[in-house]
């Protein structure tokens, strides 16, 4: 705060410096109270009223005439600057002068780079507050902004910034403001039953719950336009429109929003964008006001900042005689677009494969040799849940990669022989094949034909060769079991109990045929499929510009063991239980099928998994309830390959 020495009291002001007489005395010692001389400091009361202008409460200042009055002009004058957020107010100069102070305030309103600044002038009187002296505020507008004039208040308004893009790749643009159509009651010249039962009609038009929206146009203002739906302008069915438009207060209004070329293209991953909550309004300290449009889920939350950009502000002096008066404006600046790495054209591939399939399923696709996910398409039936990036499932079958390689480690080669019995107990439970395992491949078989047929007693039966340990570095040689922030939500597995000692034997052989304890998402499954046709550890990767997450393995995966784990895979193909994409035109496929018992239902439901690697493209298909993974993931995964065109 810069401020001027006071001036000394001047000969003609209450204060003569004559020689006193005993009366005159009397009489200075009466009143010293109200002497600007002995009374309150300026400076400070100048500082009391900064800050009481900048609150908007002049509660703790003195106030020349009607407080109440003042308060209210206060009020009046400020209530249009909400988007502005709280100002800084700052105390200049402080003049004293036959019993006024003028204080000069420099107001500072954060509207980005370019702040609003600029300066006023607060007149103080002396007065006499409670019995005390005090330095009074003469309220006037022009406190507030120099130029404000009779009934005048201040009105800022947003200017909205353009929204940055979600691209895919090869720069597609796979999000950018497309039509939409508002669809609501406008109330305004409406008498209140009318509207209420206009509401209940629209909402038998366009899909939405009749009586929660006629209350919401109930507790509307009398001039409100109450929203009930926004759909894409495509999606407004023939002959709704003009029916919308028919009913008393019905309306329509075109509108853009950022979105993806349909409502399934990787929703649950993209996210929406939509009016600002409260809470995130609350949340984002002055950055989102009342009225933006901001992400509300996906990459368009996570990443808001980037994408909103900086909005732009218009401030004017409205509400007199005359036409607002601009006073300050600055340009919205446009978000920045980011980039990921989804293949539109694979995206809608796996989407249109899942578009029938009525559980829960998802489909992953990976590019091997970059860690890039192209594609993370849910189906119908996970009703906008992430099963493909998030979902925790027991993996079945498609874990026994990640046994193979223990065992690989363990010292067993694809060639070595293994017992595969119709059953195996293990402490008390019995383990078996299932149902239509083939008993031409029970007996002593080598491991390629273990994992080609899927035998699960061949696997539980070399429990005392790999230990749990084994198992979960197996399984991070593999992308399974390590949490890493990947830069969107996502789930990469795990590959044993929190507390081994607790698990017990049967647990432990469970684990070994990915049951158990054992959890992982199609993503983390795809990254298995994508590490063994890589040769080394695959991490995936959505987004360029983020810095990759650091990857060290405790033992990482050798090319030896890629290569033994690639010959296991391609057995699977060739005779085994994923067969059906052995005539798969291009580069060979390998391929492990998995089947999950879940849930207490007799007999149980399991879920159906597929993974699958062929030439650069490693893939995992997921079906939460079906008969197996051969019969039920498999026809899936052969239709998605196919429509790829691996060469």
């Amino acid at each position: 705060m810069s401020l001027r020495p006071r001036p000394a009291p001047r000969p003609d002001r209450r204060r003569r410096a004559a020689g006193a007489a005993v009366a005159a005395a009397t009489v200075l010692l009466a009143t010293a109270c109200s002497l600007p001389g002995s009374g309150p400091d300026p400076e400070a009361a100048a500082e009391r009223v900064a800050r009481a202008l900048a609150a908007g409460d002049l509660a703790e200042v003195a106030v020349v005439g009607d407080r109440a009055r003042a308060q209210e002009g206060l009020e009046q004058v400020l209530a249009g600057t909400a988007v502005l957020g709280e100002p800084a107010v700052d105390v200049g100069e402080v003049e004293e002068s036959d019993g006024t102070v003028e204080a000069r305030l420099t107001w500072r309103w954060e509207t980005g780079e370019d702040d609003w600044t600029y300066r006023t002038t607060a007149t103080l009187e002396e007065s006499v507050r409670e019995g005390q002296d005090a330095w009074a505020l003469r309220w006037t507008p022009a406190v507030v902004e120099p130029s404000l004039r009779g009934d005048e208040v201040l009105a800022a308004s947003p200017v909205a910034p353009e929204r940055g893009r979600v691209l895919g790749r090869g720069d597609s643009v796979l999000v950018e403001p497309r039509p939409v159509v508002r669809v609501g009651i406008d109330k305004q010249g409406v008498r209140r039953a009318d509207a209420v039962a206009s509401a209940r009609e629209l909402a038998g038009l366009v899909d939405v719950d009749p009586a929660a929206y006629a209350a919401q146009v109930r507790a509307a203002g009398d001039r409100a336009f109450v929203e009930a739906i926004v759909l894409r302008a495509g999606d407004l069915g023939a002959g709704v429109r003009d029916r919308v438009e028919a009913l008393t207060g019905g309306r329509l209004v075109d509108d853009e929003l950022p979105l993806a070329p349909t409502r399934e293209f990787a929703a649950a991953l993209l996210g929406g964008v939509g009016p600002a909550t409260a809470e995130i309004v609350e949340e984002s300290d002055g950055r989102v006001v009342p009225g933006d449009e901001v992400g509300t889920s996906g990459l368009q939350l996570r990443y808001d900042a980037r994408l909103l950009g900086r909005r732009g502000v218009t401030v004017s002096a409205a509400g007199g005689e005359g036409e607002p008066r601009e006073l300050f404006a600055t340009d919205p600046v446009a978000g920045q677009d980011l980039e990921t790495t989804l293949d539109p054209r694979l995206q809608r591939l796996a989407e249109a494969t899942l578009v029938g399939v009525g559980p829960a399923a998802a489909l992953v696709a990976l590019q091997p040799s970059t860690g890039d996910l192209l594609v993370a398409a849910n189906g119908p039936g996970s009703e906008g849940y992430a099963t493909a990036t998030i979902g925790r499932y027991a993996p079945g079958s498609t874990y026994k990669v990640v046994t193979s390689l223990a065992l690989l480690r363990a010292g067993v080669a694809p060639g070595d022989p293994v017992e595969c019995p119709a059953t195996l107990d293990v402490d008390g439970r019995d383990f078996e094949n299932y149902d239509d395992y083939p008993a031409s491949g029970l007996g002593r078989i080598t491991l390629e034909d273990a994992v080609a047929s899927s035998c699960n007693t061949a696997f539980i039966g070399a429990r005392d060769q790999v230990s749990g340990e084994d198992l979960t570095r197996a399984a991070e040689a593999l992308g399974l079991g390590v949490d890493r922030d990947l830069g969107f939500p996502a789930y990469l597995g795990q590959a044993g109990p929190e507390d081994p000692d607790a698990q017990g034997e049967t647990g432990a052989a469970a684990d070994l045929i990915g049951q158990g304890s054992v959890l992982a998402s199609p993503l983390a499954m795809a990254a298995v499929v994508a590490s063994v046709q890589e040769g080394s550890t695959v991490v995936p990767r959505l987004l360029p510009a983020l810095d990759p997450p650091e990857v060290d393995p405790a033992e990482p995966l050798r090319a030896d063991e890629a290569a033994s784990l690639r010959q296991l895979l391609r057995a699977v193909v060739e005779r085994g239980s994923g067969s059906a994409l052995a005539d798969l035109p291009g580069a060979p496929v390998l391929a492990k099928t998995g089947t999950a018992e879940f849930g207490d239902a007799e007999p149980l439901e399991t879920h159906a998994w597929m993974v699958a690697a062929q030439g650069d493209l490693a893939v995992a298909v997921f079906v939460e309830r079906g008969a197996s993974g051969s019969s039920t993931a498999g026809p899936l995964l052969r239709a998605f390959l196919a429509g790829a065109g691996q060469g």
